[in-house]
């Protein structure tokens, strides 16, 4: 850590906090980069470069840095992951942002691990559309303030080559009887069935509207005809050519394409503003490729279509690499190349040429041996390996996986264990490439020329065995709390029973047995506690996965056929992360089967993994509220905070696809799937899950015959194409952006309204706390991504723009709005403030002692000139990343956070907005320290940062905390304000 000196913070009587910084001098780095241009300066030709030595040629003229020809023994010892970053140092140093010792500490890495800051230019950039639209609105409002200072708006580019595939904003508007036209004929509606899943035997036929009785027990209102007998496929779906975009690729259509259409002409509708803004970006930047909407998810795409494993630029190959707006970039790691997740603002960073700096990280080994158990699929793999490493300790680590067990695990396995990597808080989850990586591209038609087999030596490792891995499933309100599916009945029996906390819900003995009747379609049904009322199968981590896919697809298929369906009211759905699902899905003939039990396909995109979730059946929302009943949502995705998939859906669980299916049958998640039925056939015998699972054999063998080499040559000849509602949305060709006043989706932001030359940070003179948190704030509490609540701050100024609040969309999709942002910052109906003691997004005013919205009384503060700051426990900033988890508060005027621990990225994120991350020391805390959080808080700072710089504080009561600086780019951002003033100021 570059500046890891005690600063200490002194309490005088008069309740004021003073903080002493000790700071490493910068000044002389400061000023030599202020002189040069933000963008690489590479050496005028291969010859001049100081390692031209290491050129090499291969066989057809392509020209790479050898690392081998520096005949150093040590670079035979380094791990796989280390060697990708040696070899970009190698190749892009300069002598100024990557110089000759970066290269020696790379090759020293068994010393300089945790001690060197080495940077990486990584060789692309990857944004999803949620953290994308603010970088490319910061950079179109930097061409605005160059303009100003009379500088070429063009030289404002990305240097870096920038994918941004806009994925998160599909949402789900349209599912079953919205979806898709009703039948002429009549429908029989079901009676209420006891047991659960059970329904009468006759699948679904004809017209395609869902009457009211269980899915897949219809006689008449349906999307798919059944099968001719017991086994057989359904007939597939007819080619749709030239129609609007079913499947992104104009395959196989999906069997419901009104419910993909209508939502697709939704987002498209709902989003206008937000993508004409992204067709500018693709024509008026150069190096961005903007992928357009509906194609698939970021990861997915990335996956199928981006990755190069190697890249061939100006006649030099080199190893493809990336870092991406979204912490499960990792989900490349699985096919060898080397990526991970960073901040919207670092991410701009390296998009304008300047490379990530990173402490050398530490190189985990994960071993793994044995063979897998037959009924465990890759998320009970992931969900087991997440366990021991997060026990391991290992966060801001690099993980490799290497041992005899590798060899069992597919290409779409590894990228899942890769895609969890944030989970256990390592950096890269690491899968270097051999034999089953090689034989995945044989089959995507990958070249394999420049492959090359390396060595790897590790010198930690932590070793497991695949068959002791069980189905596991994660909830009830965070992705580490594992249970065992086994014991999912006892588990949630006592999450019932405990106090709120980080699994209970402390429901008295009274009202466990509570039962509330509703309406529905007009059938009674009732709901209680552990009743299920979502079921998503979504999200990159696992709904792209063939094996699980196809696994939950056979398990569907076993269960219409046996007569069992699912209830109308549980709001089913299914988002696959690309067309590629969705064709082999249809291909092996079980996608009819999904859609019978109501998974139908809505369309390609994150959408609730998100939290971008239709509204429930009212009937179903008010028997939640009116028994305040635990309801329950099961989804397979990467993330399920508390209130993210639905306001009143209490228990939030992530499961495998195979295992949505399951539970979305049962109807509840209050069930011992060893004991008890999922339903009943038409005979009357009960029907068990292990009736109805799919062996790994049968999902291997039609994993073969369905996932082939064609499916990728066609997704990547048809990936450009699009659809024709994004080729006909017209956008304006400018160089600089005009900005419309009356927009509420795109605004120019305030940050560079007052770019003068720098300023040595302020000073905190009696500052004041804004929110005094507790542990485990996670950036869906700082800023939510999900649906703006009509009663919220947002609301408010949408409200006052005369939008309704059918046209309010999400947070994630106004991130291009800085007056939304802001408002939305700490807007989350779980932040527990200990101010106000209970959730919600509220705090105290201390002058006044009024209790406001958070921006209210944030907007007040700045109204009466009094900086903030912002108490919190440990692992304050935990989860997906978000630029505006720093933006917001920023521009709230919080000027630094004191906590027990950050997550490392977010850490960097605050510094990068001029946010000073300060922690308490290692034992102590808040209430250690007796803080109430309403003294006066001051920091001095020294005009010049320079090592030991001596401070007088008054005397009192002293308590010492840590200043989190890690590296020498991370001080210079502070120093600017941020990494955009900075950014800019070089230009100049």
């Amino acid at each position: 850590m570059l500046c890891s000196s005690i600063v200490v913070i002194l309490i005088n009587v008069v309740g004021y906090l003073h903080v002493k910084l000790l700071y490493w001098s910068t000044v002389g780095y400061q000023k030599s980069i202020m002189s040069r241009s933000s963008t690489y300066q590479y050496y005028l030709s291969l010859t001049e470069h100081p390692y031209s030595h290491l050129i090499d040629t291969l066989n057809d003229g392509v020209k790479f840095f050898n690392p081998q020809k520096l005949n150093d023994p040590r670079y035979g010892k380094l791990p796989l992951s280390i060697r990708v970053l040696l070899e970009a140092a190698i190749r892009k140093c300069d002598g100024f942002y990557v110089k000759e010792e970066d290269v020696q500490n790379y090759l020293d890495w068994q010393e300089q691990q945790n001690v060197a800051e080495v940077p990486f230019p990584p060789s692309r950039v990857l944004l999803q559309d949620f953290t994308g639209i603010p970088a490319m609105v910061d950079l179109a409002a930097m061409r605005d303030a160059l303009v100003k200072h009379g500088v070429d708006p063009y030289r404002v580019n990305p240097v870096c080559p920038t994918d941004l595939i806009v994925d998160h904003s599909l949402q789900i508007d349209f599912s079953k009887c919205q979806g898709a036209p009703r039948s002429s004929s009549s429908s029989t509606p079901a009676p209420v069935s006891s047991a659960p899943g059970s329904g009468p035997r006759q699948p679904p036929r004809g017209g395609g509207a869902h009457c009211g009785a269980a899915r897949g027990s219809c006689g008449k209102g349906s999307c798919s005809d059944p099968p001719a007998s017991p086994g057989k496929h359904p007939p597939a779906v007819q080619q749709i050519e030239n129609s609007p975009l079913l499947c992104p690729f104009h395959l196989q259509p999906v069997s419901e394409p009104e419910t993909a259409l209508k939502s697709q002409e939704m987002e498209l509708i709902r989003n206008k503003e937000r993508l004409q803004f992204f067709k500018w970006c693709s024509k008026a930047f150069q190096n961005v490729n903007v992928v357009p909407p509906d194609v698939g998810a970021v990861h997915q795409v990335n996956l199928e279509h981006l990755c190069r494993v190697v890249h061939v630029s100006d006649g030099l190959v080199y190893p493809d690499s990336v870092v991406g707006t979204d912490s499960h970039t990792t989900m490349i790691n699985g096919l060898g190349v080397l990526g991970w997740g960073v901040g919207g603002i670092e991410a701009e960073a390296v998009m304008l040429g300047q490379p990530v700096a990173l402490t050398l990280p530490q190189v985990v080994g994960c071993k793994l041996e044995g063979s897998i158990n037959p009924l465990t699929t890759s998320i009970d793999v992931v969900l087991g390996i997440t366990k021991h490493l997060r026990q391991a300790n290992i966060a801001g680590r690099f993980v490799e996986f290497f041992g005899p067990g590798v060899s069992q695990l597919s290409v779409p396995d590894r990228t899942t264990i890769a895609n969890m990597c944030p989970e256990y808080n390592a950096t890269v989850s690491f899968f270097p490439i051999d034999q089953v990586t090689l034989k995945h591209f044989n089959k995507t038609s990958e070249s394999q020329r420049d492959f090359q087999r390396y060595r790897c030596a590790v010198s930690l490792y932590r070793q497991h065995t695949l068959y002791s891995f069980i189905p596991y499933v994660s909830g009830p309100k965070r992705p580490q709390d594992r249970v065992a599916v086994s014991d999912m009945k006892v588990d949630f029996h006592s999450c019932l029973k405990e106090k709120v906390g980080f699994k209970g819900f402390h429901v008295a003995p009274d009202r466990l047995q509570t039962q509330v009747p509703f309406q529905h379609a007009g059938q009674e049904y009732q709901l209680a506690h552990g009743s299920l009322v979502i079921a998503a199968v979504i999200s990159c981590t696992n709904n792209c996965n063939p094996s699980v896919m196809l696994a939950a697809g056979l398990l569907a298929k076993k269960a219409v056929e046996a007569g069992l369906g699912v209830k109308p009211y549980i709001r089913t759905s299914l988002a696959p992360g690309t067309g590629m699902v969705t064709q082999y899905l249809n291909t092996s003939g079980v996608l009819p089967f999904l859609s019978q039990l109501g998974f139908e396909v809505i369309g390609y995109g994150c959408a609730t993994c998100v939290g971008n979730t239709a509204p429930l059946p009212e009937g179903v929302a008010d028997a939640i509220k009116q028994g305040n009943l635990v309801a329950c949502g099961v989804l397979s995705g990467n993330r399920h905070f508390e209130g993210r998939l639905f306001n009143c859906v209490s228990a939030n669980y992530l499961a495998s696809p195979p295992l949505v299916v399951a539970y979305a049958i049962a109807g509840t998640v209050d069930i011992d799937f060893e004991k008890e039925p999922l339903g009943k056939c038409a005979c009357g015998k009960e029907v068990f899950l292990r009736d109805v699972w799919p062996s790994r054999e049968e999902v291997q063998q039609m994993e073969e015959d369905t996932v082939v080499s064609s499916i990728f040559q066609e997704l990547n000849s048809r990936m450009e194409k699009g659809n024709a509602l994004w080729s006909n949305l017209e956008c304006p060709e400018t160089a600089v952006f005009p900005w419309d006043q009356k927009s509420t989706y795109i605004r120019q932001p305030a940050f560079f309204h007052k770019l003068v030359k720098v300023q040595p940070p302020r000073s905190i003179e009696h500052a004041h706390a804004l929110l005094f948190l507790g542990n485990k704030v996670t950036t869906d509490h700082i800023s939510p991504a999900g649906s703006i609540s009509r009663v919220s701050a947002a609301a408010k100024y949408l409200l006052s723009k005369r939008l309704t609040p059918r046209e309010f969309n999400s947070y994630g999709a106004r991130r291009g709005n800085d007056a939304v942002m802001t408002r939305g910052t700490f807007a989350s109906i779980k932040l527990m403030n200990r101010f106000i003691g209970k959730s919600g997004p509220k705090t105290l005013h201390i002058p006044s002692g009024q209790t406001l919205d958070v921006f209210e009384a944030a907007e007040r503060y700045q109204r009466e000139g009094i900086p903030l700051i912002i108490l919190a426990g440990k692992d304050y900033g935990s989860g997906s990343s978000r630029d505006w988890v720093a933006k917001g508060p920023c521009l709230l005027g919080v000027r630094a956070i004191i906590a027990e621990s950050f997550q490392k990225l977010h850490q960097t994120q605050l510094l990068g907005m001029g946010i000073l991350p300060l922690s308490f020391l290692p034992g102590q805390t808040a209430d250690s320290l007796e803080l109430s959080g309403k003294e006066k808080f001051s920091i001095s700072l020294p005009e010049e940062l320079a090592l030991g710089h001596a401070l007088t504080t008054s005397e009192g009561k002293s308590f010492g905390v840590t200043a989190l600086i890690d590296s020498e780019m991370d001080l210079i951002y502070y120093r600017h304000g941020g990494l955009l003033p900075y950014v800019a100021r070089t230009m100049i």
